[in-house]
């Protein structure tokens, strides 16, 4: 593919530059660089407001291909030239992300009219939060082993019952995409099958319960979420059909984020040669060698995004972008403490177990680094879906 941009994309980076740097000002300061991955409970307030400013300001969901929501649109390079711009300005980590860039496409794709009508407007406007159901304690990776399940009550609403994991911002978030199991003797020939996708509204403290999962970091981004015949009020794309639907939302995951993602790794590397300048390590031969290596594998990384942004559908090409910066990142975190030296392993002096620590970039970035070739799809999973989907070698015998 062939991609740059235009006079018209100059242009609109001209507009996203000046409204950027008129909105973003001293109401949200505590919430610049913040937010991030291993940061995501950092700023939580100003970053709900900015939520509601970015929808005011039309931001939100112009990648989405059609408006009527509230939402301005945009062509696939002005995403890109917004995604870029933003990510250079550190404004605060997207508290509205999953709703925006997951279920918004998932219902543009297969959710009815009533359904986009009635929940895109509230995501578009930053008011409505989402998070994502999928992972449980025996089905991660394998999430066709889930064991949630729904059933109709003498009412003929769906109550679920189970539990899932890994869950971020749950406990802020306003309503939950689940996948359950809705037929669980289709579910014996195939697992499969029998799997609707579900939209839980999380105000419902008497069948919900939500709990943290506190993490190397000291933080607690994730939870584990119980449902004890809690309502879903809708289905997406049919009973029976969630494996379709959730498998087509895993395909809106990467994109033009991914692009804004290598901007802040830009920045963390940058940050990282700074170090090494001030402290003395970029003496050391092999951290120059290292710094080198990650700035060529992150140019790698911005090409493969560009060569596959707006192509034709491929099905290897998001585990190969997953692949290349979920190590890299790690590697990234590892350099980070080589170039610190010993002072990277001294944590705050008034450290205890039972509560959380602060925790400088560099230390951060390498303890919350460690989850990037599991959390998103582990690189086994990764490797085997190129393998049997690309490359068309034989499923490994169980």
């Amino acid at each position: 593919m062939e991609f740059g941009f235009d006079k018209t994309d100059e242009s609109f980076r001209g507009e996203v530059r000046e409204w950027l740097e008129k909105h973003l000002d001293e109401r949200f300061t505590a919430a610049v660089g913040r937010g991030g991955p291993g940061s995501e409970h950092e700023g939580g307030a100003e970053r709900r407001a900015w939520e509601r400013e970015l929808g005011t300001g039309g931001w939100i969901g112009i990648g989405w291909g059609r408006e009527g929501f509230g939402n301005r649109v945009a062509t696939l390079t002005q995403q890109v030239v917004w995604a870029e711009e933003y990510a250079r300005v550190r404004a605060p980590g997207r508290y509205g992300h999953i709703g925006e860039n997951l279920l918004a496409p998932t219902l543009l794709a297969y959710g009815t009219e009533e359904q986009q009508r009635r929940f895109l407007p509230p995501i578009a406007r930053g008011e409505e939060l989402w998070c994502q159901g999928y992972s449980e304690p025996g089905a991660g990776s394998d999430l066709a082993s889930l064991r949630t399940s729904a059933a109709r009550d003498k009412d003929g609403r769906w109550r679920v019952t189970g539990q899932k994991v890994w869950t971020s911002l749950a406990h802020e978030a306003d309503w939950c995409f689940v996948l359950a199991r809705t037929d669980p003797d289709a579910g014996r020939e195939r697992r499969h099958k029998g799997i609707s996708f579900l939209l839980v509204p999380m105000d419902q403290p008497e069948h919900i319960e939500v709990r943290p999962i506190r993490q190397l970091t000291g933080t607690s981004e994730f939870n584990e979420v119980f449902f004890d015949g809690a309502v879903a009020e809708e289905i997406v794309g049919g009973e029976g059909e969630g494996w379709k639907v959730a498998m087509g939302l895993l395909a809106f995951e990467r994109g033009v984020s991914t692009l804004a993602q290598q901007v802040g790794f830009v920045e963390e590397l940058r940050a990282v040669v700074r170090t090494a300048i001030a402290n003395g390590a970029l003496d050391d031969p092999l951290v120059r060698a290292g710094i080198v290596c990650l700035w060529a594998e992150l140019r790698t990384m911005r090409w493969n995004a560009l060569r596959t942004l707006g192509g034709a559908p491929d099905a290897g090409a998001p585990s190969v972008a997953k692949l290349l910066w979920g190590g890299w990142h790690q590697r990234l975190g590892e350099l980070a403490l080589r170039v610190r030296g010993a002072e990277a392993a001294v944590g705050p002096a008034d450290w205890t177990p039972d509560a959380p620590y602060e925790l400088d970039e560099q230390q951060r970035l390498f303890l919350f680094s460690r989850a990037d070739t599991i959390y998103g799809g582990s690189d086994e999973i990764q490797r085997t879906i190129i393998a049997e989907r690309v490359l068309g070698l034989p499923r490994e015998a169980t």
